[in-house]
């Protein structure tokens, strides 16, 4: 049987298509005389840009939205400071307060749970938090 002029591919065809794919796609090999701890930093390096800022949970956007609560420029750089001191010490669940807000802050995540102002919180009582820090 001939299949020279089928239009099929050899599995040796398709290896070397797919070879060549890889090499021209693999952005991330590592130049010769790099070590591992240099080739790990330069991987992680993107990651620890992108979580320098706090992203909202659902429930703390509806919740700033249901209360109409907007956040100025300062207002936030406040929380990403508050939110990277607090994971500098090792707390995990925080509560941020800004000027008269409230933010329970998953550190690790760098996610808002829950936002609220102080004057509507019932009794000025927080749970589930392991630290505060005040901005």
């Amino acid at each position: 049987m001939n299949v020279k002029n089928s239009q099929f591919l050899s599995i040796e065809q398709l290896q070397d298509q797919y070879l060549r794919q890889q090499k021209a796609n693999s952005g991330n090999k590592a130049p010769q005389g790099m070590s591992f701890e240099e080739i790990l930093q330069k991987q992680q390096m993107p990651k620890l840009q992108t979580t320098e800022h706090v992203r909202f949970s659902k429930h703390a956007a509806n919740r700033l939205n249901d209360r109409n609560i907007e956040l100025t420029d300062r207002q936030l750089e406040r929380l990403n400071d508050g939110t990277k001191k607090a994971g500098e010490k090792g707390i995990r669940d925080s509560l941020v307060l800004v000027d008269q807000l409230a933010f329970i802050v998953n550190t690790k995540s760098n996610t808002v749970i829950t936002a609220m102002d102080q004057t509507e919180a019932d009794e000025n009582i927080y749970t589930n938090i392991d630290g505060a820090v005040i901005i």
